[in-house]
């Protein structure tokens, strides 16, 4: 034998060791399993092992290519042992005996068989089949013209071929085109590399050809979107993601549902949908459903929900209770006193989440909220939706087994659209939201996943309940309590001083009396700012870390905003009024507009755009959340909006006005059921705002209009010659006391009426009512 470039006898084997002797008689042992290892060990005059033929191969022939393959081996067979059937032990026919004829001679009879039966055949081609059959089998007997590979571009020039491919390279972060395009881009390649008309390309059938055998694995053909998938994709072989416990992987995604929502003005319009997926489990275990426009701060507390059980809402079955479902419901109850009375909807804590590189997950506000909570943070690769296939195919999930099943449902795109979609919607965002919540818990983790696969049942598909009941015995459950701090902690923050004014965020003041100690003095941080954190949605005040703990420290103008706001209808508001004179007046003209905005709006006397805004504003507040919701459970969605106030509370200002509760929403259902008479409006717009009646109607439940009172007047009431749309002075919003009132602005020449007092009587100077904007008082209103 051959070992470490040397020639080697075996003198023996024992006990797993060989030992050898060399030719100049030098003698070594060395142990089986390293001999066998070595790179060059081999047998030294050793027969070449015969190769087992590729049968399988056959099944890829034609019938008739077969047949003559399997026929030549009965032949070659018969010649090598005299039977047909290569065993020996068959009948030996004349001529094929191997006592009695040499090799040669079977040779010669098998060649005047074959020839004999049509098949013209010498006794060289019967040796060179033999030698064919011992060397590859079977194979080896098929007809060489049937298995040539022939190449799809054929006997085209070398240099047209280089000049499609540098074409096509040079299209993949293009714009799709057609094959024309590409045939002349080739055509001014080949002048510029070789000279005009010294290189002709062939005809467009066999340029057509050339460029799609080019193509092939490549991919350069299809669309722009496939190409920049395939660009973004790392290099394969690719690996499967794997979790074995709740919450090791949990995937963050919004899209855009294919529902139209109501909003509460009558607009529609489609609502965006943020989910967290757990992968090991499939559970959705949390939701955002907001206008469009989902902000940081909802990705964060989308983490916070996760952790908190899911309370069970009034009006659902109790079969949707988590005591009813396949989960430990009294195992984990003794752990965690939380659940007692939850939904079925797993509670789990991540530990890594997967975003994508969407402005709302790479925000500061979100990569904060995961250091607060103790999440790693893994961003996917740019434009690359497969590392997040299992939240995209849960995307896909929504729209076929709940979104299409909802009216007002619109079609993944608008060539699936149907008429009208707009007339067909009937829910809001809060309704939609809870639908979906429901739907979650009755349509989503109790229906079994084909991916979930239990390892001792790998043919029973288990839900995603069975499957977080199977691997929380294992894992274990480690409740996380969050309060009103840790709710804070969540919100978007920012740093800066506290003047003499209070806080300036925005050209919005926020002044409290909390804020005194510390007016004009540094913190005790690094860089002497205060720590302060606001919600979007809800802006009219903001929390500030002071030393004895967190202070609520209120807007100055929030008394001039009856209706809800949120962050961005302030900007809208910001982009309307030019600045002029100082600041605190044009914060006092903001606060105005903003007020005039809604009140149009409210009033359908706006724009689309200022209606579409101020809507959004409400719906925002009706789904908000925050520090009021840190008890564990969400509430029926006032409780974000009215930060711990009872429904329909009034303020000290709207008791001065002496008009009931219901007064706002009277005059609302008034204008409404003005805008629903034939009188309303004309063409158009008389059966836009007829329409826009309708469905919010629908939206609530009404079945008549709202009630008059003796002696009302069904036209909208005119504005007295006492009413100014100014509002109360600046100095006297921010304080309540009086104060000089700051020069008006110069008369540049708008005739367009003031917008009415919201109190309806009494001077400009009054303070106005501020009326807590209730939905469901609304509605029995109506």
């Amino acid at each position: 034998m051959r070992f470490e470039g040397r020639a080697w006898v075996v003198a023996g084997v024992l006990a797993g060791q060989v030992r050898l002797v060399a030719e100049d008689g030098e003698m070594a042992a060395v142990l089986l399993s390293f001999l066998f290892a070595a790179e060059d060990f081999a047998v030294l005059g050793a027969a070449v092992p015969r190769r087992v033929g590729a049968r399988s191969l056959l099944d890829g022939l034609p019938a008739r290519v077969r047949e003559r393959a399997l026929a030549w081996e009965r032949h070659v067979r018969e010649v090598e042992t005299g039977s047909a059937d290569g065993a020996g032990a068959g009948v030996v026919r004349a001529g094929y005996d191997l006592e009695a004829f040499t090799l040669g001679q079977r040779e010669e009879a098998k060649a005047a068989e074959l020839t004999a039966a049509g098949m013209p055949t010498s006794a060289v081609t019967v040796r060179r089949m033999r030698a064919r059959y011992r060397e590859n089998g079977v194979w080896g007997l098929v007809d060489g013209r049937v298995t040539r590979t022939r190449s799809a571009l054929g006997q085209a020039d070398e240099r047209v071929l280089a000049a499609i491919t540098a074409v096509l390279e040079e299209q993949r972060e293009r714009s799709d085109g057609t094959l024309g395009r590409l045939r002349v881009y080739a055509e001014r390649l080949l002048a510029e590399r070789h000279g005009p008309g010294v290189v002709e390309l062939p005809s467009p059938a066999v340029f057509a050809r050339l460029v799609r055998a080019l193509d092939e694995g490549e991919k350069v053909l299809d669309g722009a979107r496939q190409r920049r998938w395939r660009s973004a994709r790392p290099a394969p072989p690719f690996t499967t993601v794997v979790s074995l416990a709740p919450g090791e992987l949990v995937m963050l995604d919004s899209t855009v549902l294919d529902v139209m929502a109501v909003l509460d003005d009558g607009l529609t319009e489609r609502c965006e949908l943020t989910i967290a997926l757990d992968v090991a489990t499939r559970s959705i275990c949390a939701c955002v459903v907001r206008p469009r426009g989902t902000r940081a701060v909802d990705a964060a507390v989308l983490l916070a929900q996760m952790m908190v059980p899911a309370p069970m809402r009034p009006g659902w079955p109790e079969a949707l209770a988590m005591q009813q479902s396949a989960i430990p419901y009294q195992r984990l109850l003794d752990i965690d006193r939380r659940l007692e009375g939850a939904a079925a909807r797993p509670v789990i804590c991540p530990q890594t989440v997967v975003v994508d590189h969407g402005k709302v997950f790479v925000s500061d506000a979100f990569t904060a909220a995961c250091a607060v909570l103790g999440v790693s943070l893994q961003p996917a690769p740019p434009g690359n939706p497969s590392a997040k296939g299992h939240v995209e195919r849960t995307f896909s999930s929504v729209n076929t087994l709940f979104a299409q099943y909802v009216a007002g449902y619109t079609g993944s795109d608008v060539t699936r659209r149907g008429v009208a979609v707009e007339d067909e919607a009937v829910w809001s965002i809060a309704q939609l939201r809870e639908l979906f919540e429901e739907w979650v818990i009755s349509g989503w983790q109790s229906r079994p996943h084909e991916g979930l696969r239990h390892p001792l049942m790998p043919r029973q598909a288990l839900s995603p309940n069975e499957m977080w009941a199977a691997l929380i015995a294992v894992s274990g459950h480690v409740p996380v309590p969050l309060g009103r701090e840790d709710y804070i902690e969540l919100m978007p923050s920012r740093r800066q001083k506290i003047n003499d004014y209070g806080i300036r965020i925005g050209y919005r003041t926020y002044d409290d009396a909390a804020l005194n100690p510390y007016r004009g003095r540094t913190s005790n941080a690094p860089d002497g700012l205060w720590e302060i954190h606001a919600d979007p949605h809800s802006p009219e005040r903001v929390w500030v870390r002071l030393p004895e703990g967190w202070a609520d420290v209120p807007w100055i103008h929030r008394t001039l905003i009856s209706s809800p706001f949120t962050d961005f209808t302030w900007q809208h508001v910001k982009q309307t009024v030019a600045q002029r004179g100082s600041r605190a007046v044009h914060e006092h003209d903001i606060a105005l507009a903003l007020r005039e905005l809604l009140l149009r709006a409210g009033a359908g006397t706006g724009s689309r755009r200022e209606r579409k805004v101020a809507a959004r504003a409400r719906a925002q507040a009706a789904t908000g959340h925050g520090p009021a919701q840190a008890s564990g459970t969400r509430g029926d969605g006032r409780a974000g909006l009215l930060r711990g106030q009872e429904a329909g509370k009034r303020t000290d200002e709207a008791e001065e006005c002496g008009r009931p509760d219901a007064g706002d929403a009277g005059e609302r259902a008034k204008e409404a059921d003005v805008q629903d008479r034939p009188g309303a409006g004309d063409g158009a717009g008389g059966n836009a705002a007829g329409r826009r009646s309708r469905r919010r109607q629908r939206t609530l439940g009404a079945s008549a209009p709202a009630q008059r009172g003796p002696g009302e007047d069904a036209r909208a009431p005119e504005k007295g010659p006492g009413t100014s749309g100014r509002g109360p002075d600046l100095g006297e919003a921010a304080s309540g006391e009086k104060s000089a009132p700051h020069e008006p602005p110069a008369d540049t020449g708008d005739t367009r009426p003031a917008p009415p007092d919201p109190c309806g009587t009494g001077p400009a100077g009054k303070k106005p009512a501020v009326t807590v904007y209730d939905p469901l008082q609304e509605a029995s209103q109506w």
